[in-house]
């Protein structure tokens, strides 16, 4: 069963809302006490906050045929690792969203009633975060600990540094020129500093190497592990520490994971660079973060002080390196 994160049904407020309400109330996402979350998220933030991530939504929809980006490119990963299965009748692959449809609880029930012997989970983060996979993984248990038949169950975890990962996105830089671009930025999805710092028993990130080195203290910190990947694909694309900054998007206030992306930025159209290119390796397939925080806003951002050209390398979407690479993280799950 492929994971992903999940999209509203259609960009209309009411959808969005529902969305949103969904997502904004996950423990794992807003980690705080329960009575304030549901105050902050059902009175505050979600009222005000839906009629403009409709808009949003609107706008991907339209760049994308009138579709979600992300369920699309869900549906047809599933599709292909299908195909790529052709050879195992046994293997069936599904694809469920944390949030959203397919829902997890619609295919899992369905799952449940083919009755198989094992199910493999695989959660489509390449970087291991309490409110991404930790809480897919966490709905997952709880739906699968009520059924009174419960079959092997194996989790296929996080993939920062396979090989064929990093490959995957190497190869999509094959239409740029790297070295015709001020600056290369590897862009991913923010989280609160206070949930990395939950990864250490001494509460702290700042006080472990993660920008530097991987370590067993912190092989689950999501920004070690970003760290790292950059580091693989710096290496791959021969990239020196001066023609690269790794930044963090989507930041709902200062206490997040810097620096922030838009930051950076805009920092360089001010220090005169006329031409980024921006990677989004926390995402495995183009949705609004990548066409629209990325692609559009980014470009108006870089525009306004002074840069001319934001290019986003596309994500691995259904790239069949990107295929073959999902097999091959799947293949060691599966018996026989």
């Amino acid at each position: 069963m492929l994971l992903n994160l999940g999209t509203p049904e259609s960009p209309s407020v009411g959808d969005v809302r529902r969305y949103l309400s969904e997502f904004l109330n996950d423990p794992r996402v807003i980690d705080i006490p329960p009575l304030p979350r549901k105050m902050l998220v059902n009175l505050v933030i979600v009222p005000f906050r839906a009629p403009k991530s409709a808009k949003i939504y609107q706008e991907l929809w339209s760049m994308s045929g009138g579709k979600s980006p992300l369920l699309t490119y869900g549906v047809g990963l599933r599709n292909a690792l299908q195909q790529a299965f052709s050879d195992r009748q046994e293997v069936t692959v599904e694809l469920a969203m944390r949030y959203g449809n397919p829902s997890m609880d619609m295919v899992l029930e369905k799952m449940r009633k083919a009755n198989y012997d094992r199910i493999v989970l695989f959660p489509l983060y390449p970087q291991y975060a309490s409110a991404s996979t930790g809480s897919t993984l966490d709905k997952a248990m709880k739906i699968i600990r009520r059924w009174w038949i419960i079959p092997e169950v194996s989790v296929a975890g996080q993939f920062y540094d396979h090989p064929g990962y990093i490959r995957s996105i190497v190869a999509q830089t094959s239409g740029f020129d790297l070295h015709s671009y001020d600056h290369i930025i590897f862009s991913y999805h923010g989280l609160p500093e206070r949930q990395v710092d939950k990864v250490y028993d001494d509460n702290l990130c700042s006080d472990h190497a993660c920008e530097t080195e991987i370590t067993p203290d912190n092989i689950h910190c999501y920004k070690a592990t970003c760290y790292a990947t950059t580091r693989l694909l710096a290496k791959e694309l021969g990239l020196g520490k001066e023609q690269y900054t790794v930044s963090f998007q989507s930041r709902l206030n200062e206490k997040w994971l810097s620096p922030f992306s838009d930051e950076v930025v805009a920092d360089w159209g001010k220090k005169g660079g006329k031409r980024l290119l921006v990677f989004s390796p926390s995402f495995v397939a183009d949705c609004l973060e990548t066409l629209v925080e990325i692609g559009v806003e980014y470009q108006e951002i870089f525009e306004e002080n002074g840069g001319i050209q934001v290019d986003l390398v596309p994500s691995l979407n259904l790239d069949p390196m990107w295929v073959d690479t999902v097999k091959s993280l799947v293949v060691p799950h599966i018996k026989g």
